[in-house]
C-alpha cells in the first residue's frame, strides 16, 4: 500500500521519515480531511510499502513524483518530516511548479545530521553490537521528549519494528549522502519551518540554516516537544499547519 487518503479540497500531502509510515499522520489524517484531500504516503520499503528499498533521497523523489502523477494530481502542499523534510526540499527544488505550500518540519538540509543523538555511522555500528531492535529502541525514544514514557513510544516503536534491515541501511544512505545546503535559495514556494526545541536529530543549527537560506520561510518553534511535535501535541501542531495553510 504506498498510500492512504481521505477527504475533498486542496490536496494536502504528508511525508513520513525514516523508519515511519503513513499511519503515523493519523491525527493529523483525521484533523485535515475536513478541510483537504489528504494523501499520507508510505515509502518505498516502509510501512505496508513492500517495493524495493531506496538509497538515495532524489529516488524518494521519483517515488512521489510518479505516485501524483497516477493520482492525477497536479498541485499539492507538502508537509515533510525528518528524512521525509530532505525529500520535500529536494523535491520543492526539482518540481517547484508542482507544489502550492512547503513544510519543512524537524527537518535539515544536511543529511549527515551533524548534532544529532548519535552519528549515523553510530547507529550503524549498534546494530553490529548491541543488534537491531536495541538500535530501534534507542532511535525511537529519542523522539519523543519523554522517551519511552510518551504514550505514543509503542506505535512509534510497532512502525519501526516493520522496517527491514536493509531498508534501515539503505535509509542510511541516503541521508548521509545528500545536501540541499547550497541550493536552498532555489526553493521559492512559500514555506513553514517547524522545529520542536528539544529536538535530538535535528539541533538549533538545521531549522536555523532553512530560515536563513529559503527565501519565503517562516519559521515556528514549539517549545517542550522533542522530534515529534504532531505527537506531542497535536492540537497545537494542526493550529500552526492550519494556519500556515490558510496564509496567503
Amino acid at each position: 500500500m504506498e498510500y492512504i487518503r481521505k477527504g475533498k479540497g486542496p490536496v494536502l500531502v504528508f511525508q513520513h521519515g525514516f523508519m515511519s509510515g503513513a499511519s503515523y499522520w493519523r491525527k493529523q489524517i483525521d484533523h485535515f480531511s475536513g478541510t483537504h484531500d489528504v494523501i499520507a504516503t508510505n515509502l518505498p520499503g516502509y510501512a505496508e510499502n513492500r517495493d524495493d528499498p531506496v538509497d538515495k533521497i532524489e529516488g524518494f523523489v521519483e517515488f512521489l513524483l510518479s505516485l501524483m502523477d497516477k493520482l492525477k494530481v497536479s498541485e499539492f502542499s507538502l508537509v515533510g518530516h525528518s528524512m521525509g523534510g530532505m525529500i520535500a526540499q529536494e523535491f520543492a527544488i526539482q518540481h517547484p511548479d508542482r507544489l502550492d505550500k512547503l513544510v519543512l518540519y524537524a527537518t535539515g538540509p544536511d543529511g549527515s545530521m551533524p548534532g544529532r543523538f548519535e552519528s549515523i555511522s553510530a547507529s550503524r555500528d549498534r546494530i553490529l553490537l548491541e543488534g537491531r531492535e536495541q538500535t530501534l529502541r534507542n532511535t525511537v525514544s529519542s523522539w519523543f521528549l519523554n522517551e519511552e514514557a510518551d504514550a505514543n513510544f509503542q506505535k512509534g516503536m510497532a512502525l519501526a519494528e516493520s522496517t527491514s534491515l536493509d531498508t534501515m541501511m539503505a535509509g542510511y544512505t541516503a541521508m548521509e549522502n545528500w545536501q540541499s545546503v547550497d541550493r536552498l535559495k532555489q526553493i521559492k514556494n512559500d514555506t513553514l519551518i517547524l522545529w520542536g526545541d528539544g529536538d535530538r536529530s535535528y539541533r538549533w543549527p538545521h531549522p536555523a540554516a532553512l530560515w536563513n537560506r529559503v527565501e519565503s520561510a517562516n519559521l515556528s518553534v514549539v517549545a517542550s516537544c522533542a522530534h515529534n511535535v504532531h505527537l506531542e501535541k497535536p492540537s497545537l501542531f494542526n493550529a500552526i499547519l492550519g494556519d500556515f495553510l490558510k496564509s496567503k
